[in-house]
């Protein structure tokens, strides 16, 4: 039987997403057990990295196996070997490896030559570990997510794609606001809706967040479109998150930012620091999230 892997949260069903959560619950409360001693785990990092890294490499030392870390320039590609020949020698090495990246498509070059598991830590088009965990956070709070809205606002990036895909699992009404020209990817939407998900895209910051239960949001210039940052900020003056958008949300609403802000650009500094945010919990989470993935992954 081929090994599983994950790239996008479609990838899981919701049964399998509710058995994560259950894990990363209690994986939370106590240190999980160091069941993976003889295994490895190879993390390629292709794009920088905080959060992302450290979790994942204290998540492995956690369950018993011991984290690689790869770059281009400490490894034979930034010389020029193909990812496909990396895949397959790695997977002679290692027990899964853990990929952040730039195009999808050099993850999905990953897995198709891997003969172990591939994770997903990021790519362009999707970011499923991070929204993974912010769904635990969220259910975490109030219990089932099937039936709450949850509001996006600003870029219809990557993170908006995996809302989108959590959406159509998990049964929340997902919507988001960005503007023209910065929808999400239209493939995952169509996708999504064809599966009965309740998403609908907006222009108005407002009615996105209108009765959510969360609002999240995400720097408007993401990691390669630095060249951008001016336009960009001129395109998304008017999405920032600030204390009067949130009070159009549900009275116990959330803010969530999937990490790192800019303060005064995306979000206030008032709504960052204050009692309705959860992002320091949710970055916390990412921990027993893909400790709970590689559980997963690494006993099928």
């Amino acid at each position: 039987m081929k090994h599983r892997d994950l790239l996008s949260i479609r990838d899981l069903q919701a049964k399998e997403i509710g058995h994560l959560f259950e894990r990363a619950g209690e994986f939370r409360k106590s240190t999980p057990p160091r069941a993976f001693l003889s295994k490895a785990v190879v993390l390629l990092f292709e794009k920088a990295s905080t959060r992302t890294r450290v979790s994942f490499e204290v998540g492995i030392a956690r369950l018993g196996a011991h984290p690689i870390v790869l770059t281009p320039e400490s490894s034979q590609l930034a010389r020029g070997e193909p990812l496909k020949d990396t895949a397959r020698v790695l997977s002679g090495y290692c027990d899964a490896i853990v990929m952040r990246t730039f195009a999808h498509s050099r993850i999905e070059e990953m897995a198709h030559y891997a003969d172990v598991p591939v994770i997903n830590a990021l790519t362009d088009l999707l970011h499923p570990c991070q929204v993974l965990a912010d769904c635990f956070t969220l259910t975490r709070r109030f219990g089932p997510l099937a039936g709450r809205k949850v509001a996006w606002i600003g870029d219809g990036n990557n993170m908006a794609n995996s809302w989108i895909n959590a959406c159509a699992r998990l049964g929340f009404e997902l919507a988001i606001a960005c503007p023209e020209g910065f929808e999400p990817d239209p493939g995952i939407l169509a996708a999504a809706e064809k599966d009965g998900a309740e998403v609908k895209v907006v222009r108005d910051p407002r009615e996105a967040a209108a009765g959510a239960i969360a609002v999240n949001t995400d720097v408007w210039a993401s990691m390669g479109q630095e060249s951008e940052a001016d336009q960009r900020r001129r395109a998304f003056a008017s999405y920032l998150v600030d204390a009067s958008l949130m009070e159009t949300a549900d009275k116990d609403a959330v803010f969530m930012h999937c990490l790192p802000a800019h303060r005064g650009e995306e979000v206030t500094v008032e709504v960052l620091e204050g009692q309705r945010s959860i992002v320091w919990e949710q970055a916390e989470n990412r921990l027993y999230i893909q400790e709970a993935i590689l559980e997963f992954l690494l006993r099928e």
